[in-house]
């Protein structure tokens, strides 16, 4: 019985194969057209030849013509299966077929001329020449035709009910003109039709492009929206300035049509210029700034053949500055992160981009010293970027000592790890709210600063042993102990980053505000007033990195983010970016600002200053003198006070350790 149905399987997968394609139908049908061609090509020449009278056609000639048409014929086969004109995809024909088609014919006709002149009769020139003529565009009408009847079958409106989406092209250069082709083209995007173009260069207006009139420059955009009634725009000038690309960015936004732009001249290299490839205008396409350019070539160097730890490698930072490090050549990489799911998902992401990258990902907490310094005495990591904390300050305002315990604790003891491993570089992710803190989460940050500050410290005067090694419930004794009882002879440089809001990294207002918007509204901000500083996940990360081969520790780094930019003005432009109009589509509620927020950040302390380095955006502050015996004292009543969830007096506490904290209320509760 099993036999009988593999039997019957086989003949059925039989006939499938027997079963013609219809690729070879065409080209069976191609074949007999091009040879009835090619011989009524020559037969009509040589009627052309005698006036179009075929009694006046010399027997001679006729005789020759009639002898070697079965011979050419079998050749027209041959040469045009070689040149594979039976073969090609003739709805997507082009210069290459053309190609083809033209050394096909040359062949053929040298071929036809030799071997009737040889092996029969010389014929007129005139035959020869028409023959050719003939024949060649015979060939090509039947090929090229398909395609121009699908091109304009392609052009003409899809009638589904549905009306065809009217687009606005910006940029009549390569890219622009490939956008242009790629939608005439494309099957799946008969629903949007190109009915203008906008482009700078005076040379290019009142012209066409492909039969659409190219009607202006940028400031004639508002005008031709409302003219030819245009549903979306779609900007392709990678190769702009950004100051160019963001005014006209900045136009668009205002016409309330949907925004696609096309990121960068990257695509145009990698051959990847189509609508596909274009993305919907992000908010940092309108930052008031160009994005800051950063030499990485040092940091190629630096991380290439080394072992890189990352804590909290699944965050939005962390999991960037893994992407940027494993493309770096390091020996290995390190994910350390808490929450798996984040952990999981840029380990997915690496393996499939980077599968040659030695990849560890471990799973565990900053507050757990057992886990922490097993990590560093298994992995011995070469450079360590501490990335791993609680960042969102409502949050952190109703649950202060969490912020406490893995802020500042979890920092400690993670640069505990790296000092007695004899780590390289400790990078630790700061940010502007620990400039004059408002809430508990930017007063955990400036403690995490001065952790590192202190540590690099003790190492530089050879005090690393002095440094207890903490831990929770520790008793009198185990804290009094020297170093927990080790002698440490350390080389770490410690050194901190401080940046500003990071645009769609988790808990930034773009997010929440795009979720709102796409609910229909309204959208909240806290005060019309709020300003922040605002860089690029990218930037960031690239600021980070630059930490890593800059100064000589106790160094905190900072970008010029230019000017804030305020959040009341952020929220307009989304809802405008998403086809709205604010306060009319989508209303702005003004909340009032939340536990612990302030109306403006600072980038650093006055006393902090500022010294340049070699790259003029980014800057040094000097580290604020403390007394760094007093802080680590200090430090172990902090642990203690922290652990013992008493809030009220946790703040008291972080008020005595940081002379600049000056929080808004010290128990709060989270608004909606």
């Amino acid at each position: 019985m099993e036999n009988e149905e593999k039997k019957q399987t086989a003949q059925e997968g039989g006939k499938k194969r027997k079963r013609l394609e219809h690729w070879f139908v065409i080209s069976i049908c191609l074949i007999v057209y091009d040879v009835v061609a090619a011989d009524m090509s020559y037969f009509v020449a040589l009627w052309l030849r005698f006036d179009l009278k075929y009694s006046a056609i010399p027997v001679k000639y006729l005789n020759a013509y009639y002898k070697f048409v079965g011979i050419y014929s079998a050749a027209v086969v041959v040469v045009h299966y070689i040149n594979r004109l039976y073969r090609s995809i003739w709805r997507y024909a082009s210069y290459t077929e053309l190609m083809s088609i033209i050394e096909s014919t040359c062949i053929l006709s040298a071929l036809h001329i030799a071997g009737i002149s040889i092996l029969f009769n010389r014929m007129p020139i005139s035959y020869y020449l028409v023959g050719t003529f003939l024949q060649f565009i015979a060939v090509v009408f039947i090929r090229f035709s398909y395609r121009f009847v699908l091109l304009v079958k392609g052009r003409r409106p899809v009638d589904n009910g549905k009306p065809m989406k009217r687009i606005m092209l910006i940029g009549a250069g390569n890219a622009g003109q490939m956008i242009l082709r790629d939608i005439t083209r494309s099957k799946e995007l008969r629903k949007e039709t190109v009915v203008c173009i906008i482009d700078d260069n005076t040379n290019k207006w009142d012209r066409y492009i492909d039969n659409v009139p190219v009607v202006g420059g940028r400031d004639d955009i508002m005008k031709n929206v409302e003219k030819y009634q245009v549903d979306a725009i779609y900007v392709a000038i990678p190769s702009a300035d950004p100051s160019d690309r963001r005014d006209v960015l900045n136009i668009c936004k205002e016409t309330g049509c949907e925004l696609r732009t096309l990121p960068g001249m990257y695509q145009i290299v990698n051959g990847e210029v189509s609508v596909s490839a274009m993305k919907e205008v992000a908010i940092e396409d309108l930052l008031g700034r160009d994005p800051v350019s950063l030499d990485m070539s040092e940091v190629d160097d630096f991380i290439k053949g080394k072992v890189v730890l990352v804590t909290g490698g699944g965050g939005s930072i962390g999991s960037e500055l893994c992407r940027q490090i494993a493309s770096r050549e390091p020996k290995k990489l390190i994910i350390f992160d808490v929450y798996e799911n984040n952990a999981y998902a840029i380990q997915q992401e690496l393996v499939r981009k980077l599968p040659q990258l030695d990849l560890v990902v471990l799973i565990g907490s900053v507050r757990d010293s057992k886990r922490i310094n097993r990590v560093f005495m298994d992995y011995k990591p070469d450079v360590v970027y501490h990335a791993a904390a609680h960042k969102h300050v409502p949050l952190m305002e109703v649950s202060p000592c969490e912020s406490i315990k893995n802020n500042v604790i979890g920092t400690y003891k993670t640069a505990y790890a790296a000092m007695k491993n004899n780590v390289k570089r400790f990078v630790l992710i700061s940010t502007d709210k620990a400039v004059n803190p408002t809430n508990i989460m930017g007063a955990s940050k400036r403690l995490c600063e001065m952790v590192v500050q202190t540590f690099d410290y003790m190492v530089k005067n050879h005090r690393e042993s002095e440094l207890p090694l903490l831990h929770a419930h520790m008793a009198d004794e185990e804290f009094d102990m020297v170093g927990g009882g080790e002698q440490i002879h350390s080389q770490t440089q410690f050194s901190a980053v401080r940046f500003g809001n990071v645009l769609g990294s988790n808990g930034s207002v773009i997010p929440l505000f795009k979720k709102q918007i796409a609910e229909g509204g309204p959208v909240t901000v806290t005060s019309p007033d709020i300003i922040r500083y605002f860089m690029s996940i990218p930037e960031a990360v690239s600021l980070v990195l630059q930490a890593s081969v800059l100064g000589e520790g106790s160094e905190i780094y900072v970008l010029d983010m230019a000017e804030p930019v305020k959040i009341a003005d952020l929220a307009r432009n989304l809802i405008k970016l998403s086809g709205y109009t604010p306060g009319v589509d989508i209303e702005i509620v003004y909340t009032g600002l939340r536990p612990g927020e302030k109306l403006y950040e600072e980038k650093l302390m006055a006393e902090e200053g500022l010294r340049r380095t070699k790259n003029q955006k980014i800057h040094i502050g000097q580290p604020i003198p403390f007394e760094y015996d007093d802080f680590i004292r200090d430090m172990r009543s902090l642990m203690d006070t922290a652990y013992s969830e008493d809030e009220d007096e946790i703040y008291e506490k972080v008020q005595q350790m940081v002379s600049t904290f000056h929080p808004t209320r010290k128990k709060a509760e989270v608004k909606a």
